[in-house]
């Protein structure tokens, strides 16, 4: 089951859905402002992977932060989750909340994790079954996650990069939202985005839920160094670092708290807003 890449086909994962070491994990989301996530069809054997409210950072008024390495390995060894198995994580808009997963499990360690590139819509599209219920695992996993720090960074390591000329920091969020033309779906943040930060819109990176050639996202994303990806909430901040590493780059990280906490007025952050 050699994968060259971070994201696998509905064929390549149809052809291995019954291989002994795979875990099919569906790690939807509901967009913000439009309540909890509930599955209408499940690609056959998927398990849940609720990062919005199980596994996730507890006791902080920030959405879905990233959880401490005790209660990610609790909950991947309750999945099943061996250090030997490769892991496919999937949403139900295509490209939105399985790269949130996808950079949780790298991020806590474990490689061997891919992206089904366009998600549910693609298996549906391509005529193959669903079911309504999830499958379990049959037994506990062994894997121990060890958390490596340099893809997750925090609101103090943004504003050093920021003064520094060597690193870019891309928003994900729509350009209306980036611009502080249209209002942010959680309540009670600024508008606007942080000074010399860059529009790219997780829409951008992707047509129909796919994601774009590795050229062309290399094209988006300018010259090789390291950035730093942010959006609302920490979630398709993800799908610019799948771009980035399909194109190539290898020094990314992604705010976890992103504009959940930056735009927080008692924060003081710094923001400009107006046009782009």
């Amino acid at each position: 089951m050699a994968v060259s890449s971070a994201l696998v086909s509905v064929a390549w994962l149809s052809e291995h859905l019954d291989a002994a070491n795979l875990v099919l994990l569906d790690a939807s989301m509901a967009p913000p402002g439009q309540g909890v996530y509930a599955p209408a069809q499940i690609i056959p054997g998927a398990r849940r992977f609720d990062f919005d409210r199980q596994i996730c950072a507890p006791n902080t008024s920030l959405p879905h932060m990233m959880p401490s390495e005790e209660l990610f390995t609790a909950a991947v060894q309750a999945l099943g989750v061996n250090t030997d198995s490769q892991v496919v994580v999937y949403d139900h808009l295509g490209l939105f909340a399985s790269p949130r997963a996808w950079w949780m499990f790298k991020s806590m360690g474990f490689d061997a994790v891919y992206v089904l590139d366009g998600g549910l819509p693609a298996w549906q599209q391509a005529g193959l079954p669903t079911l309504q219920h999830y499958s379990e695992a049959a037994s506990a996993g062994n894997f121990i996650a060890r958390q490596h720090l340099s893809y997750i960074v925090d609101k103090t390591q943004v504003l050093a990069a920021l003064a520094s000329p060597a690193v870019d920091i891309f928003d994900a969020r729509p350009s209306g939202r980036f611009a502080g033309t249209q209002p942010e779906p959680r309540p009670g943040l600024r508008a606007g985005h942080m000074p010399g930060a860059h529009s790219l819109p997780f829409s951008a990176v992707q047509r129909g839920g796919h994601l774009l050639p590795p050229a062309q996202l290399a094209e988006l994303l300018g010259e090789p160094r390291p950035i730093i990806c942010s959006c609302g909430s920490g979630v398709t901040a993800c799908v610019l670092a799948l771009a980035a590493e399909e194109a190539g780059f290898t020094d990314v990280a992604v705010y976890d708290g992103s504009w959940s906490e930056w735009g927080d007025p008692h924060l003081q952050l710094p923001v400009v807003s107006g046009a782009l």
